[in-house]
């Protein structure tokens, strides 16, 4: 079994088809060009101060080669050298894609040495330089093909006490210049992770299987502290679990300079703010938390049975802690009332903004929060029939949120993630719909209050059998513009006395009650009307369902969420 890591003088062949070097490829472009964003500390000027070591946007790319797999459908993979790089800073590392992507949207970084002076005060200075060139390279993988095109991909070795930040690929068989890239002291750098594959060569001889990674920091999340460098990972093994031989960089410089202020914030916020649509069958819609309160809404405590008033701000909720299933959030128990608040009211509705680090402070995650008093009922969906449950699915209130991944060199949107109940996935930013300018457009889905990139009907099931709950989405009427009708409730990194939580964000229970019932029987109305072709026994077809389906259960609220500190599901 072929393992890069322990072969440092050789190699193995593979028969790929290469394709010829295309002069010209499409790069993305946000619709409408960056405004000036306002003054203030490092956001948006293009270098990133990082300890001892500053980094820069790299915007212009060469490509070296392509090639795509020797059988199978599976995507090609197009390899990239970094060009025009600033003065003084130094390249760590070659890039690739998808070559069947039809926007490049490219990431990657260069780096430079600061001079102690102008180091920050919490480095820890060597008498070792950050950054090294290698002592040589090992070639790691080649591919030859019939129409003499070839390409090689090669490790760098670095000298002890250094980490390899990627590979280089070139076009001819000898070993690339030590010039190349550079890598970097060990104590400067953290450790990465395969992400997702860019290419897999999936041929049925063993000999050929190839594949190469994304790569991304192990550790993720805004308290941590790993940078990508915007290379790739490729080994001969399928599932990688040892420690990669590349790494990504570390931030040391703890003031995180380069997030944006609060004004800058607000300027984001209002440049990029998405606009939530809500179906036009809609009946659960969203309100702001203080009318929630406003219109009834109780707090009940474990052994009481009368429910307490909630103030506007929520002051009299219990805050911090953890969710020790002692209190818990409903409905006015006047008659007519619970209906009427169920409803909710789309004009007092806002986005609630936490604004946090991302990818050791390069980037800048907004995650904005919606809140619905009311989850409505699922609807299953099995080829072109469909049925909507009397109760499964629907709970009293309702968190969902999307997030905006912005770059703090110049504040460009890179990628979007849509919350779609217990799952989710981020979005290229090439891949998203724009309504107005640089505002992209988000889909709430029909009770459930999903978010997703487009309209249209997502099933969450089985694809393979064509069952599962709807998810449907359109335009309609009903619309929150986020870049209008927004408050940022959190962001920790600039300080209480800049931004200050509301009462209600502190409250870490549940926003609804817990009520245990039985959906087998509900489950089983719907068996006999289900295709010819599919049958299913009751616990068959509740495992293709997500499971926070079969409860009504009261969601927790945003700071109660794994998101909030860490980075989302990927």
């Amino acid at each position: 079994m072929f393992e890069w890591l322990d072969c440092c003088n050789s190699y193995s062949e593979s028969v790929c088809e290469c394709e010829e070097y295309a002069e010209e490829f499409n790069t993305f472009s946000l619709p409408s060009p960056l405004p000036q964003w306002p003054k203030g500390k490092d956001f948006g000027t293009g270098k990133i101060c990082l300890g001892e070591i500053e980094v820069a946007k790299i915007t212009n790319f060469d490509k070296i080669w392509s090639c795509s797999p020797s059988r199978g459908k599976a995507k090609g993979v197009s390899f990239y050298r970094p060009i025009g790089v600033l003065d003084g800073f130094l390249s760590l590392g070659h890039y690739c894609e998808p070559s069947n992507k039809e926007s490049r949207v490219f990431y990657a970084v260069a780096a430079k040495c600061i001079s102690i002076d102008a180091a920050r005060d919490d480095c820890i200075h060597q008498e070792s330089p950050p950054l090294e060139k290698p002592l040589d390279y090992s070639l790691v993988w080649s591919s030859e093909s019939r129409r003499d095109g070839c390409g090689y991909i090669w490790m760098p070795n670095p000298p002890e006490g250094y980490k390899a930040m990627g590979f280089v690929v070139t076009v001819e068989p000898d070993e690339p210049d030590i010039e190349e890239v550079r890598c970097v002291r060990a104590d400067l750098t953290e450790s990465c992770e395969v992400g997702e594959v860019v290419f897999d060569n999936n041929s049925l001889l063993s000999r050929d299987q190839f594949y190469v990674w994304e790569t991304r920091p192990c550790k993720r999340g805004m308290l941590c502290n790993g940078v990508p460098v915007g290379t790739f990972f490729c080994s001969r093994e399928k599932n990688w679990d040892d420690e990669l031989r590349v790494s990504c960089l570390r931030n040391l410089d703890s003031s995180l300079s380069a997030m944006p202020t609060l004004e800058q914030i607000h300027a984001l916020i209002k440049h990029y703010g998405p606009t939530l649509y809500f179906h036009p069958d809609e009946v659960y819609l969203p309100s702001s938390v203080s009318w929630f309160f406003e219109n009834g809404a109780l707090l009940y405590k474990q052994g009481k049975d009368k429910g307490l008033a909630i103030d506007s701000k929520g002051a009299v909720l219990p805050g911090g802690g953890e969710n020790d299933k002692e209190f818990w959030l409903d409905l006015p128990d006047v008659a007519g009332d619970g209906d009427y608040v169920k409803l909710g009211n789309i004009e007092s509705a806002e986005l609630y903004v936490h604004v946090k680090p991302a990818s050791g402070g390069t980037f800048t995650d907004v995650v904005m929060w919606i809140f619905c008093p009311f989850n409505g009922p699922s609807t299953i969906k099995a080829g072109l029939w469909s049925y909507t449950f009397d109760r499964i699915g629907q709970h009293v209130g309702d968190w969902e949120h999307f997030t905006l991944r912005l770059s703090n060199f110049d504040g460009e949107l890179r990628s979007m993630y849509f919350s779609e109940h217990s799952g989710g996935g981020w979005l290229d930013v090439s891949e998203l719909e724009f309504t107005e300018g640089n505002k992209a457009a988000v889909y709430a889905s029909k009770h459930g209050h999903a978010s997703f990139p487009h309209e249209g009907c997502y099933i969450q099931g089985s694809s393979k059998l064509g069952i599962g709950a709807r998810n449907d989405c359109a335009k309609s009427k009903y619309f929150v513009d986020s870049s209008a009708r927004y408050r940022v409730v959190a962001a920790e990194y600039v300080g209480d006395d800049v931004v200050s939580e509301p009462h209600w964000l502190q409250y870490m229970r549940e926003w609804g009650p817990t009520v245990v019932y039985d959906s087998t029987s509900e489950l089983e109305k719907i068996l006999n009307h289900l295709p010819f072709f599919i049958r299913f026994s009751v616990e068959n077809l509740i495992e293709l369902f997500p499971t926070e389906l079969y409860g009504e259960e009261g969601p927790t609220g945003p700071k109660e969420k794994d998101n909030w500190c860490g980075d989302e599901r990927c």
